[in-house]
């Protein structure tokens, strides 16, 4: 079983990669990040920064080099620090200009609609496609004998009770009655900041609260897109191919016809998306669905570049949209973090994320920020579709996220998927050996490609045989290698070693 990923140190925090320091110079490349950080707003007062242990873990330097950048930045008076309760930005340092208060205006009174008068995972198929079962799918045993290997779900066994109970609590304790009634569609302010300063420090966007729309996760995010883009004018959008079934259906049953853009080991072909003359594509830039790939440094660029090559309409709308569904960037194993494309072209670029993948689905919420260009009607669109999503859930979330538990979680989380995933890799260097593995080194899923198969019936036998796995083919549009999609953090490594061992029967390779 081969695969081409290599390991690499590096930090979602801030988006450190050590590679970038001088050579003797780790301690002072790390202050200079963390006061860039704080200068520019993406640290604001009052946030957290990581525990010297952990932080150093990350880079792959000694923990003397961030006790030393932290002193330094003390000394300073950027940060302060008390024992036993971490190190956090001084409350009395102020962003400067261009820093997280300073992005972009804040909504005129009466932009953001408030009460007004009366009133699935893209990633996980339900079966609709040829080739992806669903559970419910005749001939596949149930209970303990079945083993699923849909892509998109979590260690789902891995969810923090006990941290998110404390957090509930803690949300219902300091919740005055009136909280209790409709709230703002936008979502409430305490979850906006939290997620506003969560993506600051871990995803490299620099956004006021104001930007940041709560949706109950991405699929509702795509919905809301589609029928503000639909009432735009327009019906046709960009989509990777291959790229996830799921989230073509959601276009397409809100009235988007997905034009498949290919997908090569640089990520979308953004000179094939050139010739589709369509206005919109959806991407997913730090780690594409399905093949794992990364969008290359220069596609990144090619890609901001298609977008402002449109000039804007009269109201401000952007003349080409770049959706981003960033929907597993957290997960990284083997490589630094990937910045979020909206980063460069916070213009052009609707930035879509949730806690699906982190926590689990069953918390439904997400968060969407969009041109300054979409907003309102988002917003409208959100508020007649629900009202918006429920109160408790969302302070919840809040509090785990500004407590430190969220991060604290993916910590966790990400050992045991990782080491699950070096698990099914074994599992497929020794039932699978011919053949090869993609986007390995992040993510909750990994790519097989199978040369001279017929991925649908694999996946069919298998299912037969007790194992839900995914063909390539029924997430691709047009032509190219059979493969299987397989998702490994929901299964312990014994079940994995077992599914594969089915899967290699189904194949024919020999026990």
């Amino acid at each position: 079983m081969a695969n081409k990923e290599t390991k690499m140190a590096g930090a979602d925090f801030l988006q450190l990669d050590p590679a970038r320091a001088r050579p003797r110079g780790l301690a002072t490349w790390l202050a200079e990040q963390v006061r860039d950080a704080v200068s520019d707003g993406r640290l604001a007062p009052g946030d957290r920064l990581p525990a010297t242990r952990v932080l150093a873990d990350q880079l792959g330097c000694s923990r003397g080099v961030v006790v030393d950048a932290y002193r330094r930045l003390t000394d300073e008076g950027l940060l302060t620090g008390r024992h036993g309760g971490g190190t956090t930005v001084r409350t009395e340092v102020v962003a400067a200009p261009g820093g997280r208060d300073a992005v972009g205006p804040r909504p005129e009174p009466g932009s953001v609609p408030g009460p007004l008068p009366g009133p699935g995972s893209p990633h996980v198929s339900p079966g609709a496609a040829d080739g992806l079962p669903g559970p419910d799918a005749a001939g596949v045993p149930a209970g303990p004998d079945l083993i699923d290997l849909s892509p998109g779900l979590p260690d789902l066994a891995a969810f923090p009770r006990a941290a998110w109970a404390r957090a509930e609590r803690a949300a219902l304790s300091g919740l005055a009655s009136s909280g209790l009634g409709y709230g703002d569609p936008r979502g409430l302010p305490a979850l906006r900041e939290a997620v506003a300063g969560w993506l600051a420090r871990t995803r490299g966007l620099r956004a006021h609260p104001d930007e940041v729309l709560v949706v109950n996760g991405v699929s509702q995010g795509l919905v809301l897109l589609a029928r503000v883009l639909g009432a735009r004018g327009t019906h046709r959008i960009g989509f990777e191919d291959p790229g996830s079934y799921g989230a073509r259906e959601h276009l397409r049953r809100w009235g988007l016809d997905p034009v498949p853009v290919p997908v090569d080991q640089d990520g979308l072909d953004v000179a094939a998306l050139g010739r589709t003359a369509v206005d919109a594509v959806l991407v997913t830039p730090a780690h594409q669905f399905p093949t794992g790939v990364v969008l290359a440094p220069g596609r990144r660029r090619e890609l901001v570049a298609w977008a402002r090559a449109a000039p804007q309409g009269p109201d401000g709308m952007p003349g080409r949209l770049v959706v981003e569904d960033d929907y597993d960037a957290e997960h990284r194993y083997d490589r630094p973090p990937v910045p979020a494309l909206r980063a460069l072209a916070p213009d052009h670029v609707v930035h879509l994320g949730s806690v699906s993948k982190t926590l689990a689905p069953a918390i439904r919420l997400g968060w969407l920020l969009a041109p300054a260009a979409l907003r309102t009607e988002l917003i409208e669109a959100r508020y007649w579709t629900d009202l918006g999503s429920p109160a408790l859930p969302q302070l919840a979330l809040a509090h785990f996220i500004t407590s430190g538990g969220f991060e604290r979680h993916l910590r966790q989380v990400r050992r045991r998927h990782r080491a699950r995933r070096d698990a099914l890799l074994a599992a497929l260097t020794t039932h699978l050996p011919g053949g090869t593995a993609h986007g390995v080194a992040a993510g909750l899923h990994l790519l097989v490609t199978l040369p001279g198969l017929d991925d649908v019936d694999v996946a069919r036998r298998a299912r037969a045989d007790g194992v839900l796995v995914q063909p390539l083919s029924a997430h691709r549009r047009g032509a190219g290698p059979p493969g299987l999609v397989i998702g490994y953090a929901a299964n312990t490594p014994d079940r994995l070693h077992e599914a594969v061992r089915r899967i290699a029967r189904c194949v024919g390779v020999p026990p």
